[in-house]
């Protein structure tokens, strides 16, 4: 006899089926807006009548907010609230893109880039809610894929707003950024559940702070180091306030009952490891996005760039998006076949090959493409192994807050990453001279070779203490 499905029955079902897709949209658009600030730069201080390193707190501001709103949103999402806060930061998303599209002025513009940082948290959450809603099976797939929007969303969000810029302007990319946000907003609200768990814990204020301080000292003097000079008083003495709040902020989270972050787990080897991973993969990755953007849109006439266009510097990432796509249907196979041990070091020596190719090779567009395919493929296996580390660590009602503490990471080696290729550049640019010399590139690949080396290293020397290559553990 054939059981009848009850209404209520059917919705979940239907929720269940859509719950994957609805949170692999949520992170993609927050991945995608987040890097609308970096190619609209010249175009920002133009239409907002301001310099160019004023402009530049476009991007910053983003960044600044998210090095708080992570951590807090990790921590509350751990707790009874993940649907609420889930659906907070895609609203704050949404309004943050219509104020940045509206034309109000410089100081309503920075305010919507700065809303729109609050949805940097929203990964490590997703994270969280598929690890307790989904499958094992269909769980090692999904997560591969959350954790690789980032890479994903960067890919294709440089060449969406080189076409939207170019087709309407400043404010139609921001326009876009609202109208997918309130999408993604929308079928969140469909599909994501609320959390099993009732714990109810204190939140960390003095932590959010010190930390919030510490990092947004640290990612001010990367952001404006080439504008102040990297030798420069200003620099220097904030890097070193920076780290000096870093410190008590890291005191205080070991001493605290119930801290924003469990510091103490990064005690445990498969959660240092995955750690030191994301950091130094984060700072390769834009050690080799941001010069070819560059490089790409070198004139022809220095004797080494290929002369394109804005869009075209964008398009040449659609390959690392598309790669990095593609190999999160291999990474979970491969890892059941091997172990997260074997894959990471692999993904790290195929980011090298790339390097070296950016290296020796990059005289036409076809050579540029094909170093992205290949850093896609490393890049994307990299960030669909790291939350297996992680989960496999760490328990269940700490998934939000230790994948929030691994985003903030990220974000640090992304802005370190851009600001370190911006002084190798200049360090190889001649007095009066607006281009740096073609070695600049070739200095870049190695230096960004030698982090992957480190990576790779990082992977071998900090093992597991026990090897497992099931599933990660759901309790």
């Amino acid at each position: 006899m054939k059981v009848p499905v009850t209404e209520k029955q059917s919705d979940s079902r239907a929720s269940s089926r859509g719950l994957l897709p609805g949170l692999t949209l949520a992170c993609l658009v927050v991945a995608v807006i987040s890097s609308l600030g970096a190619p609209l730069i010249p175009v920002i201080a133009s239409a907002q009548h301001v310099s160019l390193a004023e402009a530049q707190w476009s991007l910053t501001i983003t960044l600044l907010v998210a090095s708080v709103a992570a951590p807090v949103l990790g921590r509350l999402g751990d707790g009874p609230y993940r649907r609420r806060v889930f659906l907070f930061a895609l609203s704050a998303l949404t309004l943050g893109g219509v104020l940045a599209a509206l034309p109000l002025g410089f100081g309503p513009f920075l305010v919507g880039r700065g809303l729109q940082g609050l949805g940097v948290g929203l990964t490590p959450l997703a994270i969280a809610t598929a690890r307790d809603n989904l499958s094992p099976e269909r769980m090692r797939a999904g997560v591969a894929m959350l954790s690789t929007t980032a890479a994903v969303g960067v890919g294709l969000g440089y060449p969406v707003t080189g076409l939207l810029a170019k087709a309407g302007g400043l404010h139609l990319p921001y326009w876009f950024g609202a109208a997918v946000a309130a999408l993604a907003l929308l079928i969140a609200w469909r599909v994501v559940p609320g959390s099993a768990s009732r714990r109810r814990e204190r939140l960390d204020i003095l932590g959010a702070v010190l930390l919030g301080l510490g990092l947004a000292g640290l990612l001010l003097a990367l952001s404006e180091g080439a504008e102040w000079g990297w030798g420069s008083g200003r620099v220097i003495g904030i890097l070193g306030a920076a780290a000096a709040v870093l410190v008590v902020w890291a005191w205080w989270e070991l001493r605290v009952a119930q801290p924003l972050v469990a510091l103490r787990l990064l005690g445990k080897r498969a959660v240092l490891t995955a750690n030191v991973a994301t950091l130094l993969a984060s700072v390769g990755m834009y050690l080799l996005i941001s010069p070819v953007t560059t490089f790409v849109q070198t004139p022809r006439g220095t004797g080494y760039g290929l002369g394109g266009t804005v869009v075209i510097a964008g398009l040449v990432l659609i390959p690392f998006s598309a790669t990095s796509y593609l190999i999160t249907r291999v990474v979970p196979w491969l890892v059941r076949r091997t172990s997260y041990e074997v894959v990471l070091p692999l993904a790290s020596a195929m980011m090298l090959a790339g390097m070296i190719l950016f290296s020796l090779a990059r005289d036409n567009i076809a050579e540029i493409v094909l170093t992205m395919a290949i850093a896609g493929v490393g890049t994307g296996s990299i960030f669909a192994v790291l939350p297996g580390y992680l989960m496999r660590a760490v328990p269940a009602h700490e998934t939000s807050s230790a994948m929030s503490f691994n985003q903030i990471l990220r974000y640090v080696g992304y802005a370190t990453g851009s600001a370190l290729s911006a002084v190798l550049l200049q360090a190889q640019t001649a007095p009066g001279q607006h281009f740096p010399a073609n070695s600049g590139y070739t200095i870049i690949g190695m230096v960004a070779g030698l982090g992957w080396v480190l990576t790779a290293a990082a992977a071998i020397l900090l093992p597991l203490r026990r090897s497992r290559t099931g599933p990660p553990p759901q309790g």
